[in-house]
């Protein structure tokens, strides 16, 4: 079938939300007030009793970036799109924090975009000025928890993959965070039928450790064009510039 008609049958409201995210993300500076910067809270479930897998949480919290980011409610006239677009044009920040019990209940009343993989849940909320979050979503504690990795392997051909850098060290909250904006820059660079595919996944993927071999096999992706690198502004735990995630599509 020509592409033509293939684009032709994708929704016109899907086609210009992606449009919009592979416009690319950031460009505009911080304003004078600190509490005016625009960032993402991110909520990830981890329960003490029964605490998730790292790297499916990791997972979640990919997708539930990247479904809040293409959600009809982000779009042209839908209720989240001037925050939404605020934040996304001006230099982007996300927050992970982490939540159990009626703290994770009450994050669920706050808007955005909740995704559960392999029995990890994570949370994407609709972004905002810093000064102004939610209380329900401002006594949550960032950081303070490390999860196991768990077996490898997590990586499924047929969707697309996250590569984490650890010899970053990264935390769980700032590799969410991370793992967020390499599911935006994958969803943006791919063509918006394959957008549009993964979307009807439930923008499942998949997240591990690239061992030292392979960072520098998917470094050379990067540089032939068939995979998305995140690199750092540097702002907390990595130097400047660091190349932390890469993103591969799937089926390939």
């Amino acid at each position: 079938m020509p592409v033509s008609s293939v684009e032709s049958t994708i929704d016109a409201g899907f086609a210009a939300r992606h449009a919009e995210l592979a416009r690319g993300y950031g460009g505009g500076g911080d304003p004078q007030d600190p509490a005016l910067v625009q960032a993402m809270q991110m909520v990830l479930h981890i329960p003490k009793d029964v605490p998730p897998e790292r790297n499916a949480l990791l997972a979640a919290a990919a997708a539930a970036v990247v479904a809040l980011c293409l959600d009809e409610r982000v779009g042209a006239g839908g209720d989240w799109e001037d925050r939404y677009l605020t934040w996304k044009r001006s230099r982007i920040r996300k927050v992970a924090r982490r939540a159990r019990g009626a703290q994770w209940l009450a994050a669920q009343e706050v808007d955005g975009v909740t995704v559960e993989f392999g029995g990890a849940q994570a949370r994407a909320l609709v972004p905002g000025p810093v000064g102004n979050i939610d209380p329900r979503i401002r006594r949550l504690q960032i950081g303070g928890t490390e999860l196991p990795s768990g077996e490898p392997g997590l990586i499924v051909p047929e969707y697309p993959g996250l590569w984490v850098d650890p010899e970053l060290g990264m935390s769980v909250g700032k590799a969410a965070a991370q793992v967020g904006h390499a599911s935006m820059l994958l969803a943006g660079a791919l063509p918006v039928r394959e957008a549009r595919d993964w979307a009807a996944s439930g923008f499942r993927c998949g997240v591990a450790e690239a061992d030292p071999e392979r960072w520098v096999r998917l470094q050379r992706r990067v540089s032939a064009g068939s995979a998305v690198a995140v690199r750092d502004a540097g702002f907390t735990e990595v130097a400047p510039g660091s190349m932390t995630v890469i993103a591969v599509p799937g089926g390939r």
